[in-house]
């Protein structure tokens, strides 16, 4: 029983460390570069992605708030 918590505990801390070091703004996002898109997605599978025209792209969370992207309301 001590041994899984052990374990665990050691999980929770790697996992800690190795996100520690990336900032909220480097988190990558989809978006859609279609005319009329206006959200961002933590989730290339999002269902408010279905109705995009274009490809889905790949960007960094602080660039998708530049181009005034707002989170997709089927995630937040």
């Amino acid at each position: 029983m001590k041994i899984k918590q052990v374990l665990k505990s050691l999980f929770l801390i790697i996992i800690f460390i190795s996100t520690s070091s990336m900032t909220f703004d480097e988190v990558n996002v989809f978006i859609c570069k279609g005319k009329y898109s206006k959200k961002y997605h933590y989730s290339k599978s999002c269902r408010g992605l279905s109705n995009c025209s274009t490809q889905v792209y790949s960007v960094t969370l602080q660039d998708a708030k530049k181009l005034g992207r707002t989170l997709c309301g089927w995630e937040d």
